[in-house]
């Protein structure tokens, strides 16, 4: 039952932080972001958002200073759209998983082109 609940949570979370991102903050230092996932604990205390970025390593780094400085913030503001009794604390990493897709795609490309000549 709580983990069909979390779900829900994460999936609600994970529109209103694309929202939150791309039109409340003001930070230069943030870029270009996609909310690609969120996973929320069971008891809902603690959620890891996976973030995609535009950008090199260091523009990468950048927006994550950014956004671990406006934790407070985002975290009022989702505390208000999604009604619970205590809003989980959020933690951001980068999601790899969009440039490793990229990387398989390219070795695939690159292992097929020399078939065809």
């Amino acid at each position: 039952m709580s983990s069909m609940r979390s779900n829900r949570v994460a999936e609600q979370m994970k529109k209103e932080l694309g929202d939150i991102i791309g039109r409340k903050l003001k930070d230069p230092r943030i870029g270009f972001v996609t909310v690609t996932d969120v996973e929320v604990t069971g008891d809902l205390q603690q959620a890891t958002v996976y973030i995609s970025v535009l950008g090199d390593d260091k523009e990468k780094e950048q927006t994550l200073l950014g956004l671990a400085k406006s934790k407070g913030f985002i975290r009022s503001e989702i505390g208000q759209r999604i009604r619970l009794r205590k809003t989980p604390e959020l933690a951001f990493e980068i999601d790899s998983s969009v440039a490793y897709g990229n990387r398989i795609e390219s070795l695939l490309r690159d292992i097929k082109d020399p078939t065809e000549e």
